[in-house]
């Protein structure tokens, strides 16, 4: 089966910096866009950054220009370089691909799939 696993949220001081980290395993075919996105409690969950397989990235206001989305296609992995970090970036970050993948026999299938996310907390 396909899983995304993150790795990299820590605690951290108001100015610092983290890189996040998604790795996407199993039977995968190709991964299209690939994602972040994070949750604050008490807040629906909310697109931070996205990048194709091509490259080509987007953004939400709230973080552009202090966060910098990458992948890694060889190694099916995004990262998330977090700059600048402030306690309005305090939430649970969870990735998030386009996978086709293959099952048991030669039929490829396509869909979502989400990791369990990672603590990221920026203390003042």
């Amino acid at each position: 089966q396909v899983q995304l696993v993150e790795s990299g949220g820590d605690l951290v001081q108001a100015g610092g910096s983290l890189r996040l980290s998604c790795a996407a395993s199993g039977s995968i075919v190709t991964i299209d866009t690939m994602g972040w996105y994070r949750q604050a409690p008490g807040e629906q969950r909310e697109l931070v950054a996205t990048v194709t397989k091509g490259g080509s990235t987007d953004y939400a206001a709230v973080v552009k220009g202090r966060f910098t989305i990458s992948r890694d296609n060889a190694k099916n992995t995004v990262y998330l370089q977090m700059n600048s970090l402030n306690p309005g970036d305090t939430a649970v970050y969870f990735c998030n691909a386009d996978i086709t993948f293959q099952r048991t026999g030669p039929t490829w299938y396509t869909r979502v799939f989400w990791g369990q996310g990672t603590q990221v907390t920026v203390s003042s």
